[in-house]
């Protein structure tokens, strides 16, 4: 399959990296210029926004959530058939306060209102170290699973199918609106989870604790890094707090 991405973020820059492996076709833009790419280590063909929609199947948006309506634009220009993903994760402290948002409207069905289109929802309940490192066969035990929202179910299907080529067992979370499930503040969030556990992880989310409980998260990180000298932090000590906290 032919990809396109922007964002060259720790996700984007991972997931180009993970396609290339396999063999895919991979282009990624940067939203702000073809400049800002220049001096990092990238896989795929570095090209302009304008190029990055051009003859692909898939458009993966790897941008701070706040940004995503500022390419409205270049997304009107996308093929009506190229399935488009959205990894993005809402935190009020990074991205400002979105009024919608905070008066519950799901996260990925404000980006898909904001672009105008259809959306999937994958690549955002896993840290970026665990995207990188933690791959592993379809036959492993123990394996990572990650969650996959969506409207169209033959487009959350070929979704699927990449996240278990790239090492990870796929879990169908539901319709976009179901997608608050896998976002910040909810059991399936950065936990890690096999299949089995993901899936009940999703059914137990709770959508008005999830703001609280992200907050809780970050305060509890803020507390911790402030605690310990660098490189005493793992992203596993991340992924307990996520844990105890989100489960709690």
């Amino acid at each position: 399959m032919r990809y396109g991405i922007i964002g060259a973020g720790p996700i984007g820059s991972i997931i180009s990296k993970k396609l290339v492996k396999i063999g895919h076709d991979v282009k990624i833009a940067d939203a702000r210029g073809i400049e800002h790419l220049e001096g990092k280590e990238l896989a795929g063909t570095a090209v302009r926004v304008e190029d990055v929609i051009k003859n692909i199947d898939v458009l993966i948006l790897s941008l701070p959530i706040n940004v995503l309506p500022n390419i409205r634009n270049t997304i009107d220009q996308v093929g009506e058939a190229v399935i488009i993903v959205d990894t993005s994760n809402y935190y009020p402290f990074r991205n400002g306060k979105i009024e919608e948002i905070e008066n519950g409207m799901v996260e990925s069905v404000w980006v898909s209102n904001q672009l105008g289109r259809p959306i999937i929802k994958a690549f955002n309940n896993l840290l970026a170290y665990t995207l990188e490192h933690e791959e592993k066969s379809e036959d492993s035990s123990g394996r990572i699973a990650m969650a996959v929202a969506g409207n169209d179910p033959t487009q959350k299907h070929e979704i699927m199918e990449v996240v278990n080529k790239l090492g990870f067992d796929a879990v169908d979370s539901g319709s976009l609106s179901d997608s608050w499930r896998q976002q910040p503040g909810t059991p399936a969030y950065c936990t890690e989870l096999t299949k089995d556990d993901l899936t009940k992880a999703l059914k137990k989310a709770n959508k008005e604790k999830a703001p609280l409980l992200r907050d809780k998260v970050m305060e509890r990180l803020a507390e911790l890094f402030a605690e310990k000298k660098e490189g005493e932090f793992s992203h596993k000590d991340i992924v307990n707090i996520n844990r105890e906290i989100y489960n709690s």
